[in-house]
């Protein structure tokens, strides 16, 4: 009776842990295709950063900023007697 029973819990166990085993692996799979777009996903984000770093240096240059302000923008340089200066005390109003 004993090896009736032991008989029938392997005939029912050997199936169930392979289905087991198959689970796994296309759990692992599904996993592995996730970290592969993820990780190419970062790369293609850290590439885009590099070009917006790059165009922020290149706008950012002082020479360019100047042309773009004198051609486009019709401005020109202050005349010494055109600047005023504002100083603040210490303890008064926005100082």
């Amino acid at each position: 009776m004993s090896k009736n029973i032991a008989a029938i819990f392997l005939t029912l166990a050997i199936p169930f842990i392979l289905f087991l085993a198959v689970w796994q692996s296309s759990r692992y799979t599904t996993m592995e295709n996730e970290i592969s777009r993820m990780d190419k996903q970062q790369h293609e984000i850290v590439l885009h950063n590099k070009r917006l770093i790059s165009a922020i240096t290149v706008l950012s240059i002082p020479e360019r900023i100047e042309k773009v302000a004198i051609e486009d923008l019709n401005m020109r340089k202050a005349h010494s007697g055109e600047i005023m200066r504002i100083s603040l005390k210490k303890g008064e109003l926005g100082g």
